[in-house]
């Protein structure tokens, strides 16, 4: 079976006959014969030679052919192994030159083709394979050295806060007034804080481990309506106009609590990158076996090159608007809709508004 689908391999142009192989093997057979030939019957006949010494001349003949069959035999070997090392022996001292500096951690390294396109072989489909992996891997490793600085700008700025805050409110000459405030900026940066630390290991758990969901039948309805008066205090804050057109008692088989975190971070998002005074849509309808949840806001959008890139760890392609999120949350949104089998659409226009909608199997 392994066998069949190297065949099928489109990159590797078989042929089970060639033209110059029959050639070579043609002259290589047809030499060592004609030379063999030759030797042997290079004196004649010898019709009026004594028997025995016929004999004998035919005996020595006979190891001289031998022999030269074996000195061809021994040449053709050598330049067997000659040709062998140069197609078989450098393609391979190359890729092991390859691995080895990948598992010394340099994933630079690319291999050239050994063929043209147009003939290429298993070599030239394995070299394909390892530039892919080796470009896979400089990417991975890009993203952790990313994530990591990341991570670490994301959890000095609120520590900042923290620290400098509570060193000013060791001050005895402040009024009560700013005790209160600056607590609360403690507060709000402890929130955040935390936020950002229970993002990080959800969606580490959700990435690095095999999630099964626990599907089971729930009000979807219900579930939106409750997501959206948990952020009620929030959009009130900003004068935010909430429009619902959500139909009832609409059951889906899904994972209650991993779909929770999807309209979570959208309504998040929707109430914090939204204007004052600007408005929040959410729609829930049923089509073809499907429920269909929309989420839209007049907030700031965004441009085409930052919809590319919304659902990557950190992201955050305005860094004026940096402060109100840690670009984890839609990251986690992109990895539970790919768990629960479900689809997400992004609609968004500069400065006028962002709509995701989401696509969840009934069943």
């Amino acid at each position: 079976m392994k066998n069949k689908r190297i065949r099928k391999d489109k990159r590797i142009r078989y042929s089970y006959f060639s033209v110059w192989r029959f050639i070579f093997y043609f002259l290589f057979v047809g030499f060592v014969v004609t030379c063999s030939f030759m030797l042997f019957f290079s004196e004649g006949s010898y019709p009026d030679t004594d028997i025995v010494i016929l004999n004998e001349t035919i005996s020595y003949r006979a190891l001289i052919t031998l022999g030269n069959i074996l000195f061809l035999c021994l040449f053709f070997s050598i330049f067997d192994s000659i040709k062998k090392k140069i197609s078989i022996g450098k393609p391979v001292e190359r890729i092991l030159d390859a691995t080895h500096r990948i598992t010394k951690g340099d994933f630079s390294v690319r291999i050239q083709p050994v063929h043209p396109i147009a003939r290429r072989n298993e070599f030239d489909a394995i070299i394909d394979d390892f530039n892919k992996m080796a470009q896979e891997l400089s990417t991975t490793e890009t993203l952790k050295t990313d994530f990591i600085a990341n991570v670490s700008h994301e959890i000095k700025t609120p520590l900042a806060v923290i620290q400098n805050y509570a060193t000013i409110l060791q001050d005895p000459s402040l009024s009560e007034e700013q005790r209160l405030k600056y607590a609360e900026s403690i507060s709000e940066a402890s929130k955040r804080l935390s936020t950002l630390i229970t993002n990080i290991l959800r969606l580490n758990k959700l990435e690095n481990q095999q999630i099964f969901p626990t599907k089971a039948s729930y009000n979807l309805s219900e579930q939106l309506c409750e997501c959206m008066l948990f952020f009620e205090e929030a959009w009130e804050k900003k004068n935010l106009q909430v429009n619902t057109d959500i139909d009832e008692d609409i059951t889906v088989s899904s994972d209650r609590e991993l779909l929770e975190l999807v309209w979570t971070n959208i309504l998040s998002n929707a109430v914090k990158f939204n204007r004052e005074g600007g408005s929040i849509s959410v729609s829930l309808k049923k089509r073809d076996n499907k429920a269909i949840v929309k989420i839209s806001d007049t907030g700031c959008g965004m441009n085409e090159e930052l919809g590319k890139h919304i659902f990557e760890k950190f992201y955050q392609g305005d860094p004026s608007r940096a402060t109100n999120g840690n670009g984890l949350g839609l990251a986690l949104v992109k990895r539970v809709i790919d768990i629960t089998g479900s689809e997400i659409q992004v609609e968004s226009e500069l400065d006028k508004g962002t709509s995701f909608t989401v696509l969840l199997p009934i069943n």
